[in-house]
């Protein structure tokens, strides 16, 4: 059997869907849950526990009992009050040491991923446990961006990367050269919801979504899935443009058949730089 893998898990979909790959692969995985986060669903998934946010201390230890060295992180962990981290000795050895690190969600995840290298875990990223939930370059599906849809998504870019190097968001929704909206900490589906309402007349408008430039690949890759576009087509949107090569895909194949049946475009795009 392969190496023990744990699977650091927060909310939404994405950490059911590598639950399922890597014990497809044949690693033997343990999912722990963070508490108040984690999805009942993801922890119905294989053997799991639960665990506070901030107890580090009996998080590496639940790992080190179990002989587990490598380590994931999926799913989406929104900012806790300090009572609902419950930090242990070393989380509140770790929350003192990372200090101004909090002002950014970026700052954080490095961090956490540096904590757990220095006790001797191996953090992963999400595309070396599935790598086929990575766009591809190009479109996802039968429908393509037009030029004005090209002019969004290459105005979409430039702001999405000075987003990301002031680690505010990954997303931005563009329609005919103006910004509809940004993301900030309410996450992509409550942007797209925020700029449905803000739709001008004529062609509707694109939501971008890219990496940070300085963002670890092992935390919070950007994600798409079905909800992503349904919120799209609900606001209105003709499409959706992602990073190829650092954006991951859930459903794929069910996605690309909605896009289709909808007429929006899903593609996959190059950042430059």
């Amino acid at each position: 059997m392969a190496p023990g893998l744990a699977l650091i898990a927060g909310g939404g979909r994405l950490p059911r869907v590598l639950a399922e790959a890597a014990q497809g692969a044949g690693r033997d995985l343990l999912i722990v849950g963070l508490e108040g986060m984690v999805d009942q669903e993801t922890l119905a998934a294989g053997r799991s526990c639960v665990v506070p946010i901030g107890a580090a201390g009996r998080l590496m230890g639940v790992l080190r009992d179990e002989g587990i060295q490598d380590v994931v992180f999926a799913g989406k962990v929104r900012r806790p009050s300090f009572k609902e981290m419950k930090p242990d000795w070393r989380g509140v050895k770790f929350l003192a040491k990372i200090g101004a690190k909090a002002l950014g969600d970026d700052g954080i995840m490095r961090a956490i991923i540096a904590a757990f290298e220095e006790e001797g875990f191996q953090v992963l990223p999400v595309d070396q446990v599935m790598r086929s939930l990575l766009a591809p370059l190009g479109p996802l599906g039968r429908h393509q961006p037009d030029e004005r849809a090209l002019a969004d998504i290459r105005h979409g870019l430039q702001i999405a990367r000075i987003l990301g190097q002031a680690d505010v968001g990954q997303a931005v929704v563009v329609q005919e050269g103006l910004v509809l909206g940004v993301e900030a900490i309410e996450g992509t589906d409550q942007l797209i919801a925020r700029v449905g309402p803000l739709h001008r007349e004529g062609p509707g408008g694109v939501l971008v979504k890219i990496k940070k430039p300085q963002q670890d690949r092992r935390a919070d890759l950007p994600t798409i899935g079905l909800a992503t576009l349904e919120g799209v087509r609900a606001a209105g949107l003709r499409g959706i443009a992602i990073e190829a090569g650092a954006t991951l895909v859930l459903d794929r194949n069910k996605l690309v058949e909605e896009a289709d049946k909808a007429g929006l475009f899903v593609v996959g795009v190059t950042v430059p730089p």
